[in-house]
């Protein structure tokens, strides 16, 4: 579960007040909207990568609002990846776990099982520079989803990717957050995307966080 209780943030001259939203546990929501609105302000936020102002982030019934970004059990993939060139896919799927101070066997055992269902078995020893665009994202949200959190957090993931890279990709994100049963909350700017994946569209406007009511109605028919 995810819920944003009145947040307010501000950065420079930018700032959005008295933001609100739910996303309940195990759905699958996106948060649409033009360029600059501060979609991806507001995960920064519940990730704990920018500082609230005023309100309230919860995470599972936990306010989470003063904990540091490691603390809140929260998946990120930004829209850049942000892998890491000096370390292989195996690397990568292993960090997270190894921050956390997980024994040996369980790492090789969560990595050989995560590596499996991503379809990445074949690339633990490779480097990731020279990755397709395809398998990079296999390894970023490889990584977000390593330490098994509770919350998944998605900035236009795709965006970089072509068509036929892109559908398959979101077959891939179905099974995953399915198998899971992972919260996510997913940016993008495609209508298609959203109807590919999610079960939840809120769109920002000017502000103002609105679910419309049309994806209510098909939320409730499902």
């Amino acid at each position: 579960m995810i819920e944003l209780c009145d947040v307010s943030i501000v950065s420079g001259p930018f700032s959005l007040r008295q933001i609100s939203l739910s996303v309940k546990a195990g759905e699958y929501a996106v948060l649409m909207g033009q360029t600059g609105q501060g979609k991806t302000t507001i995960l920064e936020a519940i990730c704990g990568l920018r500082k609230v102002t005023t309100g309230r982030i919860l995470i599972r019934d936990i306010d989470v609002t003063g904990r540091s970004p490691g603390d809140r059990g929260i998946g990120y993939v930004p829209q850049d990846l942000a892998l890491f060139p000096t370390m292989n896919v195996r690397e990568h799927l292993e960090f997270a776990l190894k921050l956390r101070h997980q024994k040996a066997a369980e790492i090789n055992s969560l990595t050989s099982e995560l590596s499996r269902m991503l379809g990445i078995e074949h690339l633990l020893s490779r480097s990731v520079q020279g990755l397709s665009g395809g398998e990079s994202q296999r390894v970023a949200l490889g990584r977000a989803l390593s330490f098994q959190p509770s919350v998944l957090l998605l900035d236009e993931p795709f965006s970089a990717l072509d068509e036929a890279t892109r559908s398959e990709m979101h077959a891939l994100l179905k099974t995953v957050t399915k198998s899971t049963g992972v919260t996510t909350l997913h940016v993008t700017h495609s209508s298609d995307e959203a109807d590919a994946l999610a079960n939840r569209r809120f769109v920002l406007t000017q502000g103002v966080i609105e679910e419309p009511a049309l994806q209510q109605q098909k939320d409730g028919a499902n």
